[in-house]
């Protein structure tokens, strides 16, 4: 049986290893988990991501590299689905909110890729709320 939300399943996975504070955790690999992944290592969220290459008889992963202070803190402390299937979230341009006044992004996914609040403003495009986070 098919996943009917990946990137909420991505996004839960993220949020349980870093309340665990695992170095890394994997989720499914498809192009818009990755475009997620580059707009949290841009925003400085994660440390980064790889690309792990099974066999045959299961499916490619995305490991996603957690990130943590030197005090060993989390960097994410939250991470919230906006955007779900039964659901949809889209705003204009001018109209994108902000995250905790400032202090979190939104990742949008617009017709110019996906990208983070401050750049969808700054490019004056708008787009599908996917997730925020603080």
């Amino acid at each position: 049986m098919g996943m009917s939300d990946p990137i909420a399943d991505m996004l839960t996975r993220v949020r349980n290893a870093n309340r665990m504070k695992f170095k890394s955790v994997d989720v499914l690999l498809s192009k818009l988990n990755i475009n997620i992944a580059k707009t949290l290592k841009k925003a400085g969220y994660i440390s980064g991501f790889d690309i792990v290459k099974n066999d045959a008889k299961t499916h490619d992963m995305l490991r996603v590299h957690l990130k943590y202070t030197d005090r060993k803190e989390r960097v994410i402390t939250g991470i919230q689905r906006m955007s779900k299937p039964g659901r949809r979230m889209y705003t204009s341009s001018s109209k994108i909110p902000k995250v905790l006044n400032g202090f979190g992004i939104s990742v949008l996914s617009t017709s110019r890729g996906v990208m983070t609040d401050a750049e969808a403003r700054a490019l004056n495009v708008g787009g599908e709320i996917l997730c925020n986070v603080w």
